[in-house]
C-alpha cells in the first residue's frame, strides 16, 4: 500500500475512458499517482474487487485508509485535504455547492 505522503494509489485498466480521464486529471494537477494496471496483476485485481463490493470497478484510489471507486478529480484532492494536505495541488479551491444544494442545506439548517 501506498503511503499517503507519497502519493495516491490508482488503480485503472487499459481501455477505460474514466480512468483515464481521471488520470489526465490528476496528472495535469500535478498529483503523483502510484498506478497499477489490473489486468497486468491478479493481487491488484483482487484488491480493486475487496474495495468495490465484489466488482472490478475502475478507477479505484486509495489514500492511506480512504478507497474511493470510480471518483472524481475534485473528490481525490478533498481527501488529499484532509489525509495528505502537502500534495494538495497549489491554488486548488473545493468545489462550490449548487444553488438547489445550497438551498436544501439552508432549509435543512446545515
Amino acid at each position: 500500500m501506498t503511503d499517503e505522503r507519497n502519493g495516491v494509489e490508482f488503480y485503472w485498466r487499459p481501455g477505460c475512458g474514466f480512468c483515464m480521464m481521471l488520470d489526465r486529471s490528476l496528472s495535469k494537477a500535478g498529483v503523483p499517482l502510484d498506478k497499477h494496471n489490473i489486468w497486468d496483476n491478479p493481487a491488484d485485481a483482487a484488491r480493486v474487487r475487496e474495495l468495490a463490493n465484489g466488482n472490478e470497478t475502475v478507477p479505484t484510489v486509495v489514500i492511506g485508509d480512504v478507497s474511493l471507486v470510480n471518483p472524481s478529480a475534485d473528490e481525490v484532492i478533498g481527501v488529499l485535504s484532509h489525509k495528505a494536505p502537502h500534495l494538495v495541488p497549489e491554488g486548488w479551491e473545493p468545489p462550490q455547492p449548487g444553488r438547489i444544494a445550497g438551498a436544501a442545506r439552508r432549509l435543512l439548517g446545515g
